[in-house]
């Protein structure tokens, strides 16, 4: 291991280097971390899985890389119920102790209208007006209008998506 002098940098050497720190060799079998520029290869038995995966997704072919621990289904995530955008805004707001809604200035408000109108843009319910005339202006000036009316199934959404509506046609 080389030391920089008076500065306390330090560089570690790849597999085959010079270390005689137990802990420090990276081909300890029991040295987990991966400081080491170049690491030696895993056991078939690791049951780690991989740092990084690449997926071939899309017309062009590009890779686009994930890590598959944060994709992988475990039992905790199962069992808990998938959040909207809008719930985990809200959720944010609760006190803790108190258990109200620490929500005193309206700016929270209007994260939480954006977060009901983001819900639903992705869901398809709604969009911006096809319009090619209306594209020089501001997003915040353009006309929003519904596009399909049936019912989410979420209070919040389904009463935003009636409002929606019932004003479009002014």
């Amino acid at each position: 291991m080389a030391t920089a002098s008076g500065s306390g940098l330090t560089r570690r050497r790849g597999v085959g280097g010079a270390s005689t720190d137990n802990e420090d060799n990276p081909t300890n079998p029991n040295n987990d971390s991966s400081r080491v520029a170049s690491p030696a290869p895993r056991k078939p038995d690791d049951a780690r899985s991989p740092d990084t995966a690449y997926e071939s997704v899309g017309a062009n072919g590009h890779k686009i890389a994930f890590d598959p621990r944060d994709i992988s289904e475990n039992e905790e995530r199962s069992r808990q119920p998938k959040l909207t955008l809008m719930e985990e805004v809200l959720l944010m707001g609760l006190k803790d102790k108190q258990g109200y809604l620490s929500f005193w200035n309206d700016n929270i408000s209007y994260a939480l209208r954006g977060c009901i109108v983001l819900e639903l843009a992705l869901r398809g319910r709604i969009s911006m007006q096809k319009d090619s005339s209306r594209r020089r202006f501001p997003l915040s000036d353009r006309v929003v209008e519904v596009v399909d009316e049936t019912l989410t199934g979420e209070v919040l959404l389904d009463e935003a998506l009636k409002m929606m509506k019932s004003s479009e046609k002014m």
